[in-house]
């Protein structure tokens, strides 16, 4: 089919290319020893993450149904943070991810237990981490997306600490 032919509106991916940039971005991983994850929501076309797979070390979602589809359909790592979990998804969630990030001191006290039970397991280990709000801002006009502004519940403050 021309691409002209395309019906629209409809996504079109040069494979070509995706895989080029995956080789520049295997060849990071390689050269520095960082791992590179897929943020599902700037691209979740779940049709190219055989081709991902083969390149970059996994995923990362902002909730339990973005990391089912990176569990089941790029079978890599699979990272997760999200503002809020629900303690329905919080089982399911240490059962396919292997990182959990938490929001706040109360959501890792919350969860602690839970994420210890599943590695004293013996099945698999889940690390976990506590995102950290840098508290500068790069933000001027948009306040209402700016995890720095005041008032911003995203991530732990210094001032937070103990």
């Amino acid at each position: 089919m021309k691409i002209n032919e395309l019906p629209t509106p409809c996504y079109v991916i040069d494979e070509g290319k995706l895989e080029d940039n995956l080789k520049i971005l295997h060849d990071v991983e390689e050269k520095t020893g960082a791992k590179i994850l897929l943020a599902q929501k700037c691209f979740s076309a779940f049709y190219e993450y055989p081709l991902i797979s083969k390149y970059i070390s996994g995923t990362t979602a902002s909730g339990l149904y973005e990391a089912k589809l990176g569990y089941e359909e790029m079978q890599k790592e699979n990272h997760v943070f999200s503002p809020a979990y629900r303690q329905q998804d919080m089982e399911e969630i240490l059962n396919i991810c292997d990182h959990v990030i938490f929001n706040s001191k109360n959501q890792l006290l919350k969860y602690k237990d839970l994420v210890d039970k599943v590695n004293q397991s013996g099945n698999r280990k889940v690390s976990i981490g506590l995102r950290i709000n840098p508290e500068c801002s790069t933000q001027t006009d948009h306040a209402i997306y700016d995890p720095c502004a005041p008032g911003s519940r995203m991530g732990i403050r210094l001032s937070d600490f103990d």
